[in-house]
């Protein structure tokens, strides 16, 4: 199993709509390293959903229920793709960007070394202490 990290803008597409739909399809994504990165999540994989820009941090736990496949947002370029995502739970307490940059076991997660990046993955035991955060 692997594990990842998506990020989106909460008043776009925040945890509540994700929630609410029951399923997304991660779509729209234009940048080649975050691209690459949802064409090898596989089905089961772990994903933690960040909010990005207001109040930046992680707010839930996803899973990936269908591996990648033609972006239907760019159905005549082949080049990007879409994965889709079922929600598991949100976290009891938002993580904070604040609390994983204060945290010096985080101090190399792809949050915080490739900060635009939109999909990125996360170690086993960086995904594990930020659930343990999240907690109350």
């Amino acid at each position: 199993m692997n594990y990842w990290l998506v990020k989106s803008e909460p008043d776009k597409y925040g945890w509540h709509h994700f929630i609410e739909q029951g399923r997304a399809v991660w779509d729209g994504v234009r940048n080649y390293q975050a691209r690459n990165n949802l064409k090898v999540m596989q089905v089961g994989d772990q994903v933690l959903f960040y909010h990005s820009i207001t109040n930046p941090g992680v707010v839930g736990l996803a899973t990936i229920v269908r591996e990648f496949y033609q972006d239907p947002t760019a159905p005549e370029d082949v080049r990007w793709v879409a994965v889709e995502l079922e929600p598991m739970m949100a976290l009891e307490k938002p993580v904070t960007l604040a609390h994983i940059k204060a945290e010096p076991l985080l101090a190399s997660i792809s949050l915080i070394k490739q900060s635009r990046l939109s999909v990125m993955p996360i170690r086993a035991d960086e995904f594990e202490l930020i659930l343990a955060m999240g907690r109350k």
